[in-house]
């Protein structure tokens, strides 16, 4: 009797635990298809933090923590993994085309053309190895091989969107069911790229015998033979009619020049005025504006009084403050034409666009959601955050129109069928290519259509890093299935060692031809190769060896139209040479 009672307890009990028996195998299901992503995400994002040597993968892992659970059987219906796989790649490209829009065409200005010309051959050299590869190391009957070698290229570069693009475009030149999984070739190169990248750089400081004192000085004599202008002080007095009754902000205008009134002397009484701030006949004012400007300002207030200005008593406390553009007015204007240092008497230090960190170089372009670190005194940086805005209540307040009519206007613009003579199939930008190239326009010119392009840097952040990681942990589930098959029982080994010499390859020829040839600073090249490979740890390592801000310059304007040709040219590269 006791006998019997335990086993129908036992019987009871796993009755009870159907439910969670159903929740990991009834694969059709919201619940098992929500656990599944869960699980596979969160464990490739821990996982991914883990460093190495100082080095992680980052969100990269959630593709190997899919390729664990698609190999154990823990997948979900193909339908439903094309689905979000596909919907997390143009989250993924379009977040990332509102990035570098902005700064996509002012990259190409002085001194961007070089770097960029330099960039889009490495592009290229890395497509060349990797055709060299395929030709000499594989079968090329085999019409899978080459869709995997393209997959070992973005491994190889560490440029996940681009292999979000090769997928896509397999779907247009294979048949349905029969489309490789690339994502193997693309998870056995990945790690070695990231090491190879920051190997290589290495190698072409030894290669070209740079010492990184050297470069660090010569940045320092750079940077001193590009001064701001030169600032003036006046102490004036108004005799302008045309003045009186007028606010400061009305002046400023109406000059448009860049000026700051720190003081004013009216009825006696020393004040600080503001833009709203009313002047009258006989004020007294304290001026400060760049030397070219000085003649043109006191022939409109008034004449030069001899009286010195008790500068001494009016210092104040140096300041740094983190400020906000929000002001329309602001979009286009140049860092080096708003004199800040010369007119404002304060210093901007770094700027920050979209999550990334930018060189605050003299030319470079003000968007509405740029913030700016500003150091000087308390009052003129307060009279700054005046004039760009600072006003983050607007931008708090998400711009979701915005994101869904670019990505519906991208998704029409990537399904136009273009036919070129030799290519198999009509072709087209896809759901990739459509929404990058639709993002970077609107985020240089969506302001010009009333579209309020601006979103918070978490905001983008969040959604580019959401798509990411339904795009990988998708892929990597899909791959799942046959990559013991695939790799530790196929080529998994030749992806390995053809993917580092992709990697290591052309930037060995492109690094030291920008050095010697052209005369880039070591730490440019460094932040050049860095955003041509689009790969964060390279720039961190950069960075943690320069004090200075050459390694962002690089990085920053060769990134835009780095991403953009890596996802372009594996649409064309699938397109051209891998239909069957």
């Amino acid at each position: 009797m006791y006998f019997c009672k335990q086993f129908l307890k036992t019987k009871n009990y796993i009755v009870e635990m159907d439910w969670l028996i159903n929740l990991f195998t009834t694969q059709d299901s919201v619940a098992h298809i929500a656990l599944l992503y869960s699980i596979v995400i969160a464990v490739g994002v821990l996982l991914g933090k883990v460093k190495i040597g100082g080095i992680s993968l980052g969100v990269t892992f959630v593709l190997f923590a899919g390729i664990v659970a698609g190999h154990i059987g823990f997948t979900a219906p193909t339908n439903i993994l094309t689905f979000v796989q596909d919907f997390g790649l143009i989250l993924f490209v379009f977040c990332i085309g509102l990035q570098v829009g902005p700064g996509f065409f002012e990259s190409f200005r002085k001194g961007g053309v070089a770097l960029n010309g330099l960039a889009t051959a490495m592009i290229l050299l890395n497509i060349l190895v990797m055709f060299s590869c395929y030709y000499l190391f594989f079968d090329t009957d085999n019409k899978l091989n080459l869709p995997m070698m393209v997959g070992t290229l973005y491994g190889a570069v560490t440029n996940t969107p681009g292999l979000g693009a090769a997928n896509e475009a397999l779907t247009s030149v294979f048949p349905k069911g029969s489309v490789p999984q690339i994502a193997s070739g693309y998870a056995c190169a990945y790690p070695l790229g990231v090491l190879g990248i920051i190997g290589a750089t290495i190698a072409i400081r030894y290669i070209c015998r740079v010492k990184l004192e050297n470069e660090e000085k010569a940045l320092e004599e750079q940077e001193a033979e590009n001064p701001h202008a030169k600032p003036h002080q006046m102490h004036l007095k108004v005799t302008n009619a045309y003045i009186a009754g007028r606010t400061l902000g009305e002046i400023s205008e109406f000059l448009n020049r860049d000026m700051v009134c720190s003081r004013m002397l009216h009825d006696g009484q020393v004040t600080i005025p503001t833009r709203d701030t009313v002047f009258a006949l006989d004020d007294e004012l304290f001026i400060v504006c760049a030397e070219a400007d000085a003649e043109a300002i006191q022939a409109f207030i008034g004449p030069a009084l001899d009286t010195p200005w008790n500068v001494e008593a009016e210092k104040q406390p140096m300041v740094s403050r983190r400020i906000v553009v929000t002001r329309p007015s602001m979009n286009g204007k140049t860092l080096g034409k708003m004199h800040f240092n010369s007119v404002y008497g304060v210093n901007v230090t770094r700027i920050t666009r979209q999550g990334m960190d930018l060189f605050a170089s003299r030319d470079h372009h003000f968007h509405v959601g740029d913030r700016i670190m500003v150091v000087g005194p308390e009052d003129n940086v307060n009279r700054v955050a005046e004039m760009m805005g600072n006003s983050v209540k607007r931008l708090d307040a998400p711009n979701i129109a915005t994101i869904f009519i670019g990505i519906l206007v991208g998704i029409l613009f990537g399904s136009i069928p273009l036919a070129i003579y030799g290519m198999p199939v009509p072709l087209k930008l896809g759901i990739a290519g459509g929404p990058l190239i639709i993002a970077i326009l609107i985020g240089r010119f969506g302001y010009r259509v009333k579209l309020v392009t601006y979103t918070t840097t978490s905001a983008n952040m969040m959604l580019r890093e959401f798509g990411l990681a339904l795009f990988l942990a998708s892929v990597g589930i899909k791959a799942g299935a046959g990559f013991w098959d695939t790799v530790i029982a196929g080529d998994g080994l030749k992806y390995v060692y053809t993917g580092f010499l992709i990697t290591i390859i052309p930037i060995l020829i492109v690094g030291p031809i920008a050095r010697l040839k052209f005369k880039f600073n070591y730490f440019t090249i460094m932040g050049m190769i860095s955003g041509t490979y689009t790969d964060p740890p390279a720039l961190a390592y950069a960075n943690s060896i320069c004090s200075k801000e050459a390694p962002a310059v690089g990085y920053s304007t060769v990134y835009p139209l780095s991403m953009f040709l890596r996802i372009f040219t594996a649409q064309i590269i699938v397109l051209f040479f891998c239909g069957a």
